[in-house]
């Protein structure tokens, strides 16, 4: 049987990071995986280039039942100290849009990083693939550092370890191998859960309603996105993207986080622009048609679309400007600014960039990482705590991944 400080389960970019940082802090540390291929999240993120962080990381760019939780790890590794990282092993990088940071070359930049900082010790075992069968409590030590604790049984045999980080992420992306493993383990030790969901993730309508507009798939613009009511409202200016089943692109993926079954989300396709004083001013100067007026504000392919919506909305918008009532003009340009439709659904895991949900905060320290099942560690994704779109989930894997290893280092001395 061989003995290990820790056994970190998952080889992405929580579990990854955890043991390169252990390792240098002097623990013997072994990296279990069932997949093959290291770190795939990290591979296929930000177009192959890996959107690994954003400047502008806050505990407010985050959902969790315990909106707070995750200040304490995120103020002790920062994106500056990522950034370090990079320095030190020569990576370059740009920063792309809105504070996210990507690889210019690759994202197996970032992967091979990690390699190299899990290798940089001597301290750091990696078996891939390798699935865990069962994990058994013996007991806690009494000198508190959890030697001998645990027991895991594994395709390569049994190991016992002072203590178990679960870093196996949540359920988005099953092609890549992911499983419901880590809530699996969390459940075993009886630690709550909150219930998990699909997040950035593209939205889906009924398909009968949706015709007139899957003929726009492929279409870009910018608008603002919203959903929720008063104090629960929650909006985004980011670009949306016709897809044949519904809506896509970075707006709708923020705003499926927070999407509720059930309930609208609210468009304005030309934010920030007083549609219905334009269309009244083209009225008075202008003899096109409103499908032409409105192709100034919207992409004409939408304009096109849009304004045939008008005969089943009891609205005759298909003719010149100079021609429509006021009352026409009123109601296209609330409709334009004021898009009101309800999802049927969203695309599933299968699309889903990240798990919202997972082990409850309740369970955690803000500080270690450590559930309260003694030597127990819960980091990255498969934690109730889920960024926005635009690098924060990476941010959250580098800082719970940095404030684990710490304290598992700390516990051993």
């Amino acid at each position: 049987m061989q003995s290990f400080d820790a056994v970190i389960i998952g080889a992405g970019a929580a579990g990854l990071f955890c043991a390169g940082v252990a390792g240098q802090l002097g623990m013997k540390i072994l990296v279990l995986d069932h997949s093959e291929k290291v770190a795939e999240k990290i591979r296929i993120s930000g177009g192959g280039r890996c959107n690994f962080t954003n400047l502008g990381t806050t505990a407010a760019n985050f959902l969790s039942d315990n909106p707070r939780f995750c200040r304490s790890a995120l103020s002790r590794y920062t994106p500056q100290d990522f950034l370090a990282l990079l320095h030190k092993h020569q990576i370059a990088f740009h920063e792309k849009h809105k504070g996210q940071l990507f690889c210019d070359t690759s994202a197996e930049d970032i992967i091979q990083m990690l390699l190299a900082e899990c290798g940089a010790s001597g301290n750091v075992t990696r078996w891939q693939p390798c699935a865990v069968k069962n994990v058994r409590f013996l007991s806690a030590s009494p000198r508190g550092d959890y030697a001998g604790s645990y027991e895991i049984d594994s395709d390569r045999g049994t190991i016992q370890c002072g203590a178990v980080v679960v870093a196996t992420g949540g359920l988005s992306i099953p092609k890549i191998g992911a499983t419901d493993f880590g809530y699996r383990l969390a459940k075993q030790f009886e630690l709550p859960l909150i219930t998990t969901r699909p997040a950035l993730v593209p939205l889906t309508f009924d398909e009968e309603a949706w015709a007139p507009f899957a003929q726009l798939s492929g279409l870009s613009l910018p608008v603002r996105i919203e959903t929720g009511s008063k104090k629960e409202k929650i909006g985004f200016l980011e670009d949306l993207l016709f897809t044949h089943r519904g809506l896509s692109g970075p707006g709708v993926l923020q705003i499926s986080s927070y999407w509720q079954a059930g309930t609208p989300i609210r468009l304005d396709l030309a934010p920030d622009t007083n549609v219905a004083e334009l269309l009244s001013q083209a009225k008075g100067r202008s003899r096109r048609l409103i499908a032409n007026e409105v192709a100034t504000l919207v992409p004409a392919r939408l304009a096109d679309t849009w304004i045939c919506q008008g005969a089943s909305l009891g609205h005759d918008w298909a003719r010149p400007i100079n021609e429509a009532s006021d009352k026409a003009l009123f109601a296209l340009a609330e409709r334009l600014s004021r898009w009101e439709l309800t999802p049927t659904g969203t695309e599933g895991y299968r699309k889903a960039e990240v798990t919202a949900g997972g082990v409850d905060t309740k369970a955690l320290s803000s500080q270690t990482m450590e559930s309260t099942q003694p030597g127990l560690y819960f980091i990255g994704e498969v934690v109730d705590v889920t960024g926005w779109l635009g690098g924060y989930n990476f941010q959250w894997a580098w800082a719970s991944a940095f404030a684990c290893a710490q304290a598992l280092a700390l516990r051993q001395r």
